[in-house]
């Protein structure tokens, strides 16, 4: 018999058949193979096969029903090659989403990764994916995050933006979490904001769905019995995916996924691929969840045991100024009755004495150092007021006035010239009227040596915010910064018992108000005193 085909040959030439491509050579001398692959579907052989029927070989019906055979389990083989194939992705896809949603707690992250595998063709190509998270305080399941295109045009636009960048799962994830994320929830809020059910709502299909923690296909959504009207025209699409997110049998959320764009229809084997993705993802969302609570309940309690501290410091530091300031408060007293006395015999053995007196130099002695130690005690006796301020509303510009018109004829007498910039529209500020008067008073009339011939202090009152600034420019007081520091100070190693005091005086009891204060030194400038008066009471603040 003559036939058409080469299969019987051993070795064939590449013309002898049309179905070896280039690159394939080696099945030109291996006929067994090349029987195999090639002859099965090459037409020579089929008309071969037919001579055989037409001669009525009984070989004919054999082979027929061998070559059929082979043909349905090398149909039944490509399949399973394909389906392992496939299978064999899903593992790679599902290990390297594994790998990030164990390894984040980032909320946002976790959601973004979750979200990109579900509609990205790497993952399972859905086109649309919103998730719901469960509010147990306010007992709400609540539409939170969104991702996919709104119409064919932005999808072509989205999908050819992928295939050109060919990124992976994560990188996809990373992107959108750091460029779409905002305008993603943006595009969908009016859809997320509906989506908005109660968890007591036990007839709701998305309820119903929780509570069977299986993944449900709605097909005919706008005819659905147990569908919503609403729901289904929200969505616009007849055909979506719920799959409930459940952790350790606690209710996470919610993901709704469909094929708006592409209609493509949504598959068994879908379904049991997003099951299988649901409890990585479940547990993942509820450990970020936590996680953010903890960061929350962990800053709590850092500013609450850092505000424990300051309280702790200022009982202390109260308990220790009161300790002095009773101390102080009863050594003056004390010492001041006898000197009242002493004063007021020099002072009148002074004034009955001639100018001609030898001792009349010891008296006037006596009743200048009388004099210092009596100021020295006022200033004790201060501090020990400072202790206890007493704070109403005040008229800052009237508070300057008063200060001016009482240390007026002292700074004339020195050669002092005083500007005073009242300010305009001046809010009432919360203050001790007496005690700011004397820090005022202090700093006018410090014991700062002066420098130069320019024997300046201006005086500037303003608006600020929640405050009222009060600045006292003396240009005429020269020193370092290390030295207005050192008088500051109570008692420090540079000065003298009795010196210097005010100026403490003054930034402790600023202190106790809780009134900013400070004192800039410059050795060509001077010295700039600034105090921010709160206009506010501490509840209002």
């Amino acid at each position: 018999m003559d036939l058409e085909c080469c299969w019987s040959r051993e070795v064939i030439e590449q013309a002898d058949c049309p179905n070896i491509q280039a690159g394939e050579e080696d099945l030109l001398v291996a006929k067994q193979q090349r029987n195999l692959e090639k002859c099965v579907d090459c037409s020579r052989f089929h008309h071969s096969l037919q001579h055989l029927y037409t001669d009525s070989n009984p070989l004919a019906p054999i082979l027929s029903g061998f070559l059929e055979e082979f043909r349905r389990q090398k149909s039944q083989i490509r399949s399973l090659i394909s389906f392992l194939d496939n299978k064999t992705l899903e593992i790679r896809f599902l290990h390297e989403l594994g790998y990030v949603l164990q390894s984040s707690v980032d909320l946002d992250e976790v959601l973004s990764v979750a979200l990109t595998a579900i509609t990205a063709g790497k993952g399972f190509g859905m086109n649309r994916a919103f998730l719901l998270l469960c509010d147990r305080e306010e007992g709400l399941l609540k539409g939170y995050l969104a991702l996919g295109p709104r119409d064919l045009e932005e999808a072509g636009h989205v999908w050819n933006e992928i295939a050109r960048n060919d990124m992976d799962l994560q990188d996809m994830a990373q992107n959108f979490r750091l460029n779409k994320l905002s305008s993603e929830r943006a595009k969908f809020h009016v859809i997320l904001e509906k989506l908005t059910i109660s968890l007591d709502d036990k007839e709701h299909i998305l309820i119903k769905t929780l509570e069977g923690k299986r993944p449900v296909k709605v097909e005919q959504a706008f005819h659905h019995p147990n569908v919503p009207p609403e729901l289904a025209a929200l969505l616009g699409v007849d055909t979506f995916l719920l799959m409930p997110l459940i952790s350790r049998n606690r209710w996470v959320g919610m993901i709704i996924a469909d094929n708006f764009i592409t209609h493509r229809a949504i598959t068994d084997e879908d379904m049991h691929s997003l099951e299988t993705f649901g409890f990585p993802v479940a547990f993942a969302i509820e450990r970020a969840s936590l996680y953010d609570k903890l960061q929350v309940e962990l800053s709590r309690v850092t500013e609450a045991g850092k505000k424990l501290k300051e309280q702790q410091e200022l009982i202390v530091r109260m308990e220790n100024m009161a300790l002095v300031g009773r101390i102080t408060s009863s050594i003056a007293h004390s010492v001041r009755n006898p000197l009242m006395i002493i004063g007021g015999f020099a002072r009148s053995i002074l004034k009955n004495s001639p100018e001609s007196d030898p001792k009349r130099t010891f008296i006037e002695s006596i009743v200048v150092e009388t004099r210092q130690l009596e100021g020295v005690l006022d200033e004790i006796l201060n501090y020990s007021d400072s202790l206890y301020p007493t704070r109403d509303f005040w008229d800052v510009n009237q508070l300057v006035g008063t200060v001016l018109r009482d240390t007026g004829d002292t700074l004339g007498s020195l050669g002092y010239v005083t500007s005073f910039d009242r300010g305009h529209d001046l809010r009432p500020a919360y203050i001790d009227f007496k005690q700011l008067s004397y820090c005022l008073r202090s700093v006018l009339l410090n014991d700062i040596t002066a420098s130069g011939d320019e024997r300046t202090i201006d005086i500037t009152v303003a608006n600020g915010d929640d405050s009222v600034i009060l600045v006292i420019e003396d240009r005429s007081r020269r020193i370092t910064q290390a030295q207005l520091d050192h008088y500051l100070i109570p008692f420090s190693e540079t000065r003298d018992l009795g010196t210097g005091l005010a100026l403490v005086l003054c930034k402790t009891m600023l202190e106790k108000q809780e009134v900013p204060f400070s004192a800039i030194a410059d050795e060509q400038a001077g010295i700039c005193y600034t105090i921010k008066l709160p206009t506010r009471k501490e509840e209002q603040s």
